[in-house]
């Protein structure tokens, strides 16, 4: 079955919201020190690639109309194949600024799209 651009928009809502609720009551000390959630964390971004990938590939203008999609992208695919490299400072910044902005846009294009069958 194929999927539509509001299934990936709800993936990438849901995961947005998942490492909101994972890092909640932490800092960056605390996150570093915990294998789990950073794993979690991480797990939750490399959806939100894959997500914001599919959308590139059916539905280019809801792709287009998300900030940095490119860098998403990039970032997952770093999680992925580089994993060493992964800097928890890094993502830990992109906690904090890049996924309520991520969310935000997220849930406005939502609004926007009608839902699968309404499209008269």
């Amino acid at each position: 079955m194929r999927r539509d651009e509001r299934a990936y928009l709800t993936d990438i809502l849901a995961s947005c919201d998942a490492i909101t609720v994972a890092v909640r009551d932490l800092d960056l000390a605390a996150y570093q020190g915990t294998r789990l959630i950073r794993s979690s964390v991480e797990r939750e971004f490399i959806i939100i690639g894959e997500a914001v990938a599919a959308l590139g590939r059916i539905a280019p203008e809801t792709f287009a109309a998300i900030t940095r999609a490119r860098r998403i992208i990039e970032f997952r695919n770093r999680l992925t194949h580089a994993y060493p490299t992964v800097d928890d400072a890094l993502v830990w910044a992109i906690i904090e600024t890049d996924v309520p902005v991520l969310r935000k846009e997220c849930a406005d294009l939502m609004k926007r799209i009608a839902p699968a069958g309404d499209e008269d």
